[in-house]
């Protein structure tokens, strides 16, 4: 139990050393876009290259997880990140920094299926929550704390961030080598036996309305997370710092909420029913969002959607993670693909619509998130009937 702990305690920490280097090069972004003279739209590009190539190479790394290992693909991904920063460190010219961007969604696809994996190999149904709820926090903490880091970064030179983000990755990778043991695969029996296989188990009513709310609440989610700072902006005059300030407090609120409250809250109500009243609550509030105009009032709303999301989250890694069995890095894998598809999407219809009126993205999310929040009675009703009596209650 104690190497467990510290095998975690590993993969916390190379979660927080990947996702602090992506949060480093945040400030810098705009300069490194003056410098190469690269419009909004080519920006908005580059982020869809990212997911894109997360899109396309999830189902097979996820594949790959379960057939040569976790810890391999574990190197390989923070190997190929460190090697994705210092190519946009050193890059001059738009073709390498979408290059650039594409290794990253490539590195993502490799290392979220696998920690996920690792993780439900060390854990057990009752410790898993928890854990899962530790590895959103690792991430969210890690977003919080690489800007500030990567602004202070940049007073020495524009792509110092970007350099530090590479070394950040190497240091996890060899952390990784030294630290990380193949884990073994034992699963608690609590699903049907496999009905399908390939990817026609994504199909399975086992996995299809689990993966089904992840891609339409992805695809909400994007819409309104990736127009936020525009949507203040234009809406509310709010400067850099107003911005920072509100997506800070949300994180540091729910990374709060991640460690002290998730396993608890799943343990309460179940994943379900996590996932559902999270969704009630960010569905509400983003819809809410439209209509304030006071400076505290936005930051408390904008400061409680996001701390819905951050529950919701981990709770659909939690369930996907308890009913996969043996099949960890496949479910990782397909987590990862629809969560894609929806960044993909969701970025790219609400820039539109923000283009018409900037309260669309948001009545559009709205939208959205009702739709998973109906999935999720749909859910319920579907669920297999020899489902463990814990499963029985979410």
């Amino acid at each position: 139990m104690q190497n467990n702990k510290l095998i975690l305690g590993t993969l916390l920490l190379n979660l927080f050393i990947a996702f602090l280097g992506i949060g480093l090069v945040i400030p810098v972004t705009p300069t490194i876009m003056n410098e190469l003279n690269i419009s909004g739209s080519t920006v908005g590009y580059m982020v869809s290259a990212f997911a894109f190539a997360q899109l396309v190479l999830s189902p097979l790394a996820g594949r790959a997880v379960d057939k040569y290992g976790r810890k391999p693909m574990i190197i390989i991904g923070l190997f190929i990140f460190s090697m994705s920063e210092l190519l946009f460190g050193l890059g001059q010219s738009v073709e390498v920094l979408f290059a650039s961007r594409i290794l990253g969604g490539v590195s993502a696809a490799f290392i979220m299926p696998a920690v996920t994996a690792f993780i439900a190999d060390i854990t057990t149904n009752e410790t898993r929550p928890k854990a899962l709820g530790y590895m959103s926090a690792a991430i969210s903490t890690g977003f919080i704390i690489g800007p500030g880091i990567g602004g202070f970064l940049a007073d020495i030179g524009t792509r110092m961030p970007f350099f530090f983000a590479a070394a950040f990755g190497l240091t996890a990778m060899i952390l990784s080598i030294f630290t990380l043991r193949e884990p073994e695969r034992h699963y608690e029996q609590t699903t049907t036996p496999q009905q399908k296989t390939g990817f026609r188990k994504v199909f399975s009513p086992l996995y299809f309305i689990a993966f089904m709310v992840l891609l339409i609440s992805s695809f909400g989610l994007a819409s309104f997370e990736s127009l936020f700072a525009l949507f203040v902006d234009r809406k509310f005059g709010f400067t850099a710092k107003d911005i920072a300030l509100a997506i800070s407090l949300g994180a540091i609120v729910g990374v709060i909420v991640q460690v002290g409250l998730f396993e608890r809250l799943t343990r309460w109500f179940g994943e379900i029913r996590l996932i559902r009243y999270s969704l009630i609550g960010s569905t509400l509030l983003v819809l809410v969002m439209t209509y304030v105009t006071s400076y505290l009032a936005i930051i408390l709303v904008t400061m409680v959607v996001f701390v819905g999301f951050d529950l919701m989250r981990p709770a659909v890694t939690t369930y996907l993670s308890k009913i996969a069995g043996n099949e960890q890095g496949f479910v990782g894998g397909m987590n990862s693909m629809f969560t894609s598809i929806g960044n993909i999407l969701g970025p790219i219809i609400g820039g539109i619509l923000f283009d018409v009126d900037l309260n669309y993205p948001f009545y559009f999310a709205t939208v959205m998130l009702a739709i998973g929040i109906a999935l999720t009675f749909v859910w319920r009703e579907q669920q297999p009937a020899d489902l463990t009596a814990e499963e029985k209650t979410s």
